[in-house]
């Protein structure tokens, strides 16, 4: 049966709001919670990044729930080894209750240090390595490793959990599809996309089983005004419907609004996400991801209004989706 739990997006929202958000929804009935990593918003409007190691860290006294990264990315900002530590205290902090989720990132939060921003295959080549890298770290043993992107000298992590970190990768396309079924122990994304499902357990599926679980993320606009719902996606999150590439590539916050000038709220309403208070509307686009075969769908609430998405999840979605 497909669980549902909350999504944390550090973009938009400042550290002690976050853990109120989390303690919110356990209240509420989800039962797991995603968490974004920046050191950019995409755009100013959305206006926080928190140091997302520091959040997970307050969470785990906090609430009871499991708790994923979606996603962190281990090969440019932060070198994988450093990765690994915040990986292991996250895991011992939340008793177990900790995955973490990979991916290839975004030039917005990666170029920071001056580097340069190499192209996909070549970030793809780069995260394979970096989880190797952590994996062997995670063990607990002294790691010295010369590879082709990283180097790592006699590191050894002292504090680590007594069961391995799971790590879950994130694909798209269909060449980090293939690697996420490849090394990953489970799979991450934010579409109800049957086909890139079907590949991710063609290509391996999970190191373990071939059955990795399949977690996804998805946005909603709770408001009693669908019309106001519309206008506050299109306000916070126009990033969203940027195509192609583009929130790859793009430097920095000015350019991602640049480029969502060209987004309109009609494309908004047509085809954003669930926006407004039909409870039936919110149910179905949530079924979509459970007949696509996704075990755990993260849910994220754009808008102020947290107290009233938070009540209308409990009272009238969360258990529709039970039933």
């Amino acid at each position: 049966m497909t669980e549902y739990g909350y999504f944390l997006a550090c973009e938009d929202h400042g550290p002690k709001e976050l853990i109120e958000q989390a303690r919110m929804a356990e209240q509420a009935g989800f039962t797991s919670l995603w968490i974004s990593d920046h050191y950019h918003p995409w755009i100013d409007v959305q206006g926080h990044s928190p140091f997302v190691w520091s959040v997970i860290g307050a969470i785990s006294q906090a609430t009871s729930l499991p708790v994923q990264t979606a996603v962190t990315c281990p090969t440019v900002r932060v070198h994988p080894a450093v990765v690994a530590q915040a990986a292991a205290t996250s895991a011992v902090l939340l008793e177990g209750r900790f995955r973490l989720g990979v991916g290839t990132g975004e030039a917005l939060n990666e170029h920071i240090l001056g580097g340069p921003w190499p192209q996909a295959s070549v970030r793809m080549e780069m995260l394979e390595e970096a989880i190797g890298v952590i994996r062997h770290l995670l063990t607990g043993e002294e790691v010295s490793h010369h590879g082709k992107h990283y180097t790592v000298e006699n590191a050894r992590l002292y504090d680590v959990p007594d069961e391995p970190v799971p790590i879950d990768v994130s694909g798209f396309g269909p060449a980090a599809i293939e690697l996420a079924g490849r090394v990953g122990d489970g799979f991450v994304t934010t579409m109800p996309d049957v086909e890139g499902l079907e590949r991710f357990r063609r290509s391996g599926g999970g190191r373990s089983s071939g059955q990795g679980p399949a977690f996804a993320g998805t946005k909603v606009c709770y408001d009693t005004d669908r019309d106001t719902a519309v206008r506050t996606v299109h306000h916070r999150w126009p990033n969203m419907f940027l195509p192609g590439e583009l929130g790859q590539i793009l430097p920095t916050p000015a350019h991602f609004e640049q480029a969502s000038q060209l987004v309109t709220e009609e494309q908004v309403a047509r085809s954003g996400p669930v926006c407004g208070a039909d409870p039936e509307e919110h149910v179905q686009a949530l079924r979509e991801f459970a007949d696509a075969g996704f075990d755990v769908v993260h849910v994220n609430q754009i808008g102020p209004d947290l107290r009233g998405f938070f009540d209308f999840y409990r009272t009238s979605v969360l258990p529709r989706l039970r039933d």
